[in-house]
């Protein structure tokens, strides 16, 4: 059945290529933001736990996997199984041990195995190379930082990279002193750097802890606006003390 289902989805494509006025107007740079978009369509679906939702997206990210696709067979750069086989093989040659005879003892050996594959099957100089340079700066930073431990440079325990965050949040409290905005801000990168290097002992990513944080200051500040609209208020006719009260409120009534 899923052959057939996918098929069609390719015939359906392959159709609006060719009969629809926008569908035949779109380039792979055209679309490349709506791709992100429902990339990111995808994260929001499953941070809320909408299951339905994610089916809904994932379809939306096939589409366009299938879009890039035709353009591509149009314009004779590969074909929808080109990808298809690309993928294939890709997870073949990066799996020995389950395709090959290659013995793992633990998920850490499989990551060193991939990092080396993946150095090997191409013209790559480093194993940073590759990574994307539109990612969200703090999920970059985690996955450069991720990457680089499993080829082994990495602290060996979580105090000593607590440590190194001690020593940058120093680093950045003398360069605030000195009145060097750039210092400072160069500083405070490197504060934030150690933090995510921090979390990644934790098993926390960065990312999704800021998606969280982000939601529910939004969540807790539209509860201030929502308590001063019933007091006949504005936001803007309040002061700091008063919507400190009502954050605090919201931190009571908004508790999950």
């Amino acid at each position: 059945m899923e052959k057939e289902n996918f098929y069609e989805l390719w015939q359906i494509m392959k159709r609006l290529r060719l009969e629809c006025p926008w569908d035949k107007e779109q380039t792979h740079d055209s679309i490349k933001t709506a791709t992100l978009e429902e990339a990111y369509e995808v994260v929001e679906s499953i941070d809320n736990q909408d299951w339905n939702e994610l089916k809904l997206e994932l379809g939306d990210l096939l589409l366009h996997v299938v879009f890039h696709s035709a353009i591509a067979e149009e314009k004779g750069e590969f074909t929808l199984s080109d990808v298809i086989n690309g993928i294939s093989q890709k997870l073949i040659r990066r799996h020995p041990h389950i395709f090959g005879d290659v013995k793992v003892n633990s998920s850490k050996e499989i990551e060193q195995n991939w990092e080396k594959i993946k150095l090997e099957e191409t013209e790559r100089k480093s194993v940073l190379e590759g990574m994307p340079k539109h990612l969200p700066a703090l999920l970059r930073a985690f996955r450069l930082q991720e990457k680089a431990s499993k080829v082994g440079f990495d602290w060996k325990k979580k105090e000593n990279a607590w440590l190194k965050v001690e020593e940058e949040f120093a680093e950045f409290k003398e360069a605030e002193k000195s009145g060097d905005f750039l210092h400072t801000e160069e500083e405070f990168g490197d504060l934030l750097f150690v933090l995510v290097n921090y979390a990644r002992f934790l098993k926390i990513n960065p990312e999704n802890a800021m998606r969280r944080v982000n939601e529910k200051f939004i969540e807790r500040f539209q509860y201030i606006e929502k308590r001063l609209a019933e007091n006949g208020k504005k936001i803007t006719e309040s002061n700091l003390e008063e919507m400190d009260k009502y954050w605090n409120e919201a931190k009571i009534h908004l508790k999950k």
